[in-house]
């Protein structure tokens, strides 16, 4: 996913830290650089997941109706390279084919999302449902089961019907809360009797801030100042409604859970000696993970929220705040709407405290925080621009849950990396890297004693990654999306996970540097049978280009040389076919 929701690299500053800087940081519970060998409780979780929209494909079949992602995506410049998610990994036509990856990897659970508009086209239940949607994931849900998988299901990663965005201009209104109220209910009704473990809302921060601030995602909307904040208003009250819908009418018979995804990314102060630059890290999470935790586990914003936009908003001139407030009834109705708190983590920044201007015109989520984000130039970031691997990070997240929401149940449900480039390469050394350094980060914290039951690499599949289109690939499975067939093929890390499945945990040193090294070796076989494949890929689209004189260089030089394997062979058959197919023009 832009998993997580981070922040562009645009509000990310550069600072160089000198070693010190690191060193300085003093928590008695942790070093940055120890490896704790040992396992995880017995009945912990272990699983993998995706999203509609991400993996399905299908966008226009069997009565689906239009997401908001549908027509983004659609429109020139929003996406690189203008992609989407038409066919993305057509998943819609591989269910059991992916069941049966998640077999071999022997997962304990798998999050996917049910997709609005795939079930209730138009968004409004009264309108009409579309049973071939119902029948999609009667059939994902039951491959599961029948391989011993437990589902755990996302009400709402992103996707809502356009319908809903045309007709009353999506989360802005709260009309919102009782259609997707009506919508889960559904899902209720039709899947609950298999379902136990729902997630009304993945990582609401992206659909708010980059959904109706920034305009980077869909519907694209640049409401700088309002937009977000409005957003999150209602989101956090359908949550709510979903649940006490839930917990009065279907909690009795069904006995399962209801909790929410959220962006849990670590702000660590810049000079852990100055109280400004702590008060400027606490903030910034508390902007983040906050911003909807706090009204669900204590009824409320955050305080420092309320103060700084309250304080600001005056400064502008406006009579209120341009944070919304809850009433005193939709506070106690809030409060307490959690069975778990899903916690999306993916990378840390430093942070310190930075005036922004108050001005009306310069008004917006970001300015509205007065912090700095800041990276260690030394962090490894191997693939987004916003991601960057700091384990240690994620320790603290998860004891900044324990001690703010009272230890709740959590299930890590989003925790991965990516890869950027151009050639194709399935020996992902720095993923398994990343894997076991954060897995190894979050039994530090359940040592601790954070109440973790579970976790979930993010992702099995590549698959879109939004605004990123393909560029970026987070999957377990490398995915040819060139090949009408969509073909997975394990990388290095598929083996390695496994491997930590299998002990829950990490047993002792000499058995976890072997796995690694097994891994790298298993991939170099993959790589060779995926090379292959594409060589014969590549020359079939030379015989198409080849009989089609129209087609540009520049669509030769996309479609061929940049995806394919980066072997000299190849690179060079390209370039004596684009010599051939000038002489021939």
């Amino acid at each position: 996913m832009r998993p997580g929701g981070a922040v562009s690299v645009c509000h990310v500053l550069m600072l160089v830290l000198c070693l010190s800087a690191a060193e300085d940081f003093d928590w008695t519970k942790d070093e940055h650089g120890s490896f704790y060998y040992g396992t995880f409780p017995a009945g912990f979780s272990w699983g993998a997941g995706g999203s509609a929209y991400q993996t399905e494909g299908a966008w226009d079949k069997d009565g689906k109706g239009l997401s908001i992602w549908d027509v983004f995506s659609h429109k020139k410049g929003k996406i690189l390279l203008n992609e989407t998610g038409d066919s993305s990994c057509e998943g819609y036509y591989k269910v059991k084919d992916d069941v049966s990856l998640m077999k071999e990897l022997m997962l304990n659970h798998y999050i996917f999302s049910i997709s609005w508009p795939r079930i209730i086209p138009t968004g409004i239940k009264s309108d009409h449902i579309n049973e071939r949607g119902i029948q999609y994931y009667d059939q994902l849900i039951n491959q599961l089961l029948e391989n011993k998988i437990t589902p755990i299901v996302t009400l709402y990663h992103w996707d809502l019907p356009q319908v809903l965005q045309e007709k009353y201009g999506g989360w802005q209104n709260i009309s919102m809360v009782n259609h997707f109220n009506e919508f889960a209910n559904l899902c209720f009704e039709r899947f609950g009797n298999r379902v136990k473990h729902w997630i009304t809302f993945s990582n609401p921060w992206s659909v708010a801030v980059e959904g109706y601030e920034t305009g980077e995602h869909a519907p694209g909307l640049k409401l700088r100042g309002t937009g977000a904040y409005r957003a999150a208003h209602h989101i956090i009250k359908a949550h709510a409604k979903v649940w006490h819908t839930y917990d009065t009418q279907w909690r009795g018979k069904q006995r399962g859970l209801v909790g929410i995804s959220l962006s849990g990314d670590w702000g660590e102060p810049v000079d852990i000696s100055n109280q400004r630059d702590i008060e400027a890290a606490e903030r910034y999470v508390q902007f983040c993970l906050g911003w909807f935790a706090t009204p669900i586990f204590h009824g409320d914003y955050p305080q420092v929220m309320k103060d700084f936009v309250g304080r600001k908003s005056a400064q502008q001139g406006l009579g209120t705040s341009r944070l919304p407030s809850f009433s005193p009834q939709e506070k106690s109705y809030i409060k307490g709407t959690c069975d778990f708190l899903g916690i999306g983590h993916f990378t840390t920044r430093y942070i310190t405290h930075k005036n922004n201007p108050s001005g009306r015109s310069s008004s917006s989520f970001f300015t509205d925080r007065d912090v700095a984000e800041l990276v260690d130039p030394r962090w490894p970031d191997p693939g987004s621009e916003w991601l960057y691997s700091v384990p240690w990070g994620f320790r603290r997240m998860l004891n900044f849950v324990k001690t703010q929401y009272g230890n709740p149940a959590v299930y890590v449900t989003e925790n991965g990396v990516s890869e950027k480039m151009l050639c194709t390469e399935l020996c992902d050394e720095w993923r398994i890297q990343y894997f076991k350094d954060y897995i190894n980060e979050m039994l530090k914290a359940i040592k601790d004693g954070v109440n973790v039951k579970g976790y979930t690499a993010w992702s099995l599949l590549d698959k879109f990654e939004w605004d990123e289109g393909y560029s970026e690939r987070f999957g377990l499975y490398y995915v040819d999306f060139r090949n009408k067939n969509k073909p997975r093929y394990p990388k290095a890390s598929v083996q390695f996970y496994k491997q930590v499945i299998s002990s829950n945990g990490f047993p002792n040193q000499r058995e976890v540097e072997n796995w690694k090294r097994k891994a790298v070796e298993t991939c170099s076989s993959s790589n060779q049978l995926l090379a292959a494949e594409e060589q014969r890929s590549t020359a079939a689209n030379i015989l198409r280009l080849i009989h089609d004189p129209l087609t540009s260089h520049m669509e030769m030089v996309t479609e061929i040389v940049v995806p394919t394997v980066c072997t000299l062979s190849i690179l060079l058959s390209a370039v004596f076919l684009m010599f051939l197919l000038r002489r021939r023009n």
